[in-house]
């Protein structure tokens, strides 16, 4: 009973990287085996590259992508998309597969790419060891530590996605089944401890954009042992990390990175922070990033997948504005738009609001479940050429479409997710921390709030809102709790007429806020796997 692994595995074998200067620009090597390969230092940076970009590939251009169908499961988006389009955006957002009876592998590309990516982690710390590290322990423990962090990584989506996977440390063959929840989160926890302990103690920017520092590490112990807290009710992290454990983690990373908030809010965003006079984008490798997957322009449809194909969905809907790019239109709420106080920045810099904003968007009838609302934070961009014509920026930087050349990074953890948690695991500086984050949203208009539970959750909302966090945020407060927040009953636009969009909080409590194992995967399996509940 071998065919699933077969499919699920050997995909990725031999899929190793050479090194180049931008060490995430790199091209496939096709004639090595991993034996042969693993002979010198030179060649354990080359695998560890393969692991970023197995990263890349998963969270960039998977079928469905996590930071995508994150959002759509959350009370910020629905699945829009266009009028004529399939309803597979609408079974995940509304937790029903009925919408969609045809889509059984709503996830079965997205899964093949997470294990793809694992087996690059898998056998670069499998094989390791053949490399002789007399006089460079140090810099194997690095690439230990940062391969393990990218497992980590991986394996924190895919639990959070799935719940029920199963659990490969080291290449294998084998037809398992799904391992228990706190099995994987052993793994997650004991590779991202490795990675802090073992990961050199820098400041973020002697280290290049993108690559993972030991702060990237803390700061993702702090979310593990949250999501992992809330959603299981457990008193501690699978018994490796306790509640303060997280906290000395979080204030680490607060005395110790040199990371800091950006001062203006909309800067972190390219499309918030451009209009007719220019850019005050603070870039991709400003102070408040933690950690950021790299995404480039040069996806092509030869097999080259190096774009953040992801965004184009959240475009507005085959409609173009400057600064706003071509896109296919999931949707964000009024709901949202509503939640923001008219003194917070964060507002505008969140959400393209087309009424309140005078844009001149003219495709209502393509669009589905319009609600005037589409997200800022993560959308194509335009720019106009020479002649004065308006473009995709994606073309304009080198790719020939729009669709795959999207490329703007993914701030996976942002400086002011590590202060919040900090304030919410009890730091003695959690009101300080709070009102740091505050502070730069309202500026003059800022007035000091105490801290509860509530304030925090709201907080963070308003904070993270459109960037993958808060449906996370949400199941960890119980799925009972979210799933009376995920509860929707309005009425939307599609093809321009209303029709009402309800979720149920049934659905989500029958899934327990989990997604579909692809049944192509349990077909291969021969009945190994096993669907989860309400699929």
């Amino acid at each position: 009973m071998k065919r699933m692994n077969k499919y699920l595995i050997v995909l990725g074998m031999l899929a190793m990287v050479g090194c180049s200067e931008d060490f995430l620009n790199t091209e496939p090597i096709t004639d090595t085996t991993d034996d042969s390969f693993y002979q010198i230092p030179e060649h354990a940076y080359s695998a560890l590259v393969g692991c970023y970009d197995g990263l890349q590939v998963v969270t960039g251009a998977a079928e469905r992508t996590f930071p995508a169908v994150s959002e759509v499961m959350s009370d910020d988006c629905f699945g829009g998309l266009g009028n004529t389009d399939p309803f597979d955006y609408q079974a995940i957002d509304e937790f029903d597969i009925s919408r969609a009876p045809g889509y059984q592998d709503l996830y079965n590309d997205t899964w093949v790419k997470y294990y793809q990516a694992l087996y690059r982690c898998n056998v670069l710390l499998q094989k390791i060891d053949q490399i002789d590290w007399t006089d460079n322990e140090t810099l194997r423990n690095r690439y230990v530590g940062e391969a393990r962090f990218i497992r980590a990584y991986l394996y924190f989506d895919m639990v959070r996605l799935w719940g029920n996977i199963p659990l490969l440390t080291e290449p294998s063959t084998d037809n398992i089944p799904q391992a228990d929840p706190a099995d994987v989160y052993t793994v997650i926890t004991e590779d991202l401890l490795y990675a802090a302990d073992n990961i050199p103690e820098e400041a973020y920017n002697a280290v290049p954009n993108g690559r993972v520092t030991r702060w990237a590490a803390k700061a993702m112990l702090g979310r593990v042992y949250l999501y992992y807290t809330g959603y299981y009710g457990a008193s501690d992290l699978v018994g490796l990390v306790s509640q303060a454990d997280a906290l000395n983690h979080m204030e680490d990373v607060i005395a110790s990175s040199g990371h800091a908030l950006v001062s203006n809010f909309a800067n972190l965003w390219p499309a918030a922070s451009t209009d007719e006079e220019g850019s005050t984008y603070a870039g991709e490798s400003n102070e408040e990033i933690v950690f950021s997957v790299k995404y480039t322009h040069t996806s092509d449809y030869n097999g080259n997948t190096d774009g953040n194909h992801w965004l184009v969905l959240f475009g507005m809907r085959e409609f173009m504005y400057f600064p706003y790019g071509n896109g296919w239109g999931i949707t964000a709420t009024e709901k949202l738009y509503d939640l923001y106080n008219d003194n917070d920045s964060r507002r505008s810099a969140t959400l393209i609001a087309i009424d309140e904003d005078e844009v001149p968007f003219d495709n209502l009838e393509g669009q589905r479940e319009f609600t005037g609302y589409y997200n800022k934070k993560y959308t194509p961009m335009s720019e106009y050429n020479e002649e004065g014509e308006l473009v995709s920026s994606a073309v304009a930087a080198g790719n020939e479409s729009f669709q795959i050349g999207q490329f703007q990074d993914y701030f996976a953890i942002r400086y002011s997710d590590v202060l919040l948690m900090a304030a919410e695991l009890g730091s003695g500086s959690a009101q300080s921390y709070f009102d740091q984050v505050r502070q730069r949203a309202y500026g003059n208009n800022f007035t000091p709030l105490s801290i509860t539970p509530d304030n925090l959750l709201k907080e963070r909302h308003l904070e993270f809102a459109l960037e993958g966090i808060r449906y996370w945020d949400l199941m960890r407060q119980g799925v009972s709790e979210a799933a009376s927040e995920l509860e929707v009953n309005t009425t939307v636009l599609s093809g321009n007429l209303e029709e009402n969009k309800t979720i149920s909080s049934g659905n989500v409590q029958a899934t327990q806020g989990l997604s579909q194992i692809p049944n192509t995967q349990i077909t291969l399996s021969g009945g190994v796997l096993q669907q989860n509940a309400g699929w």
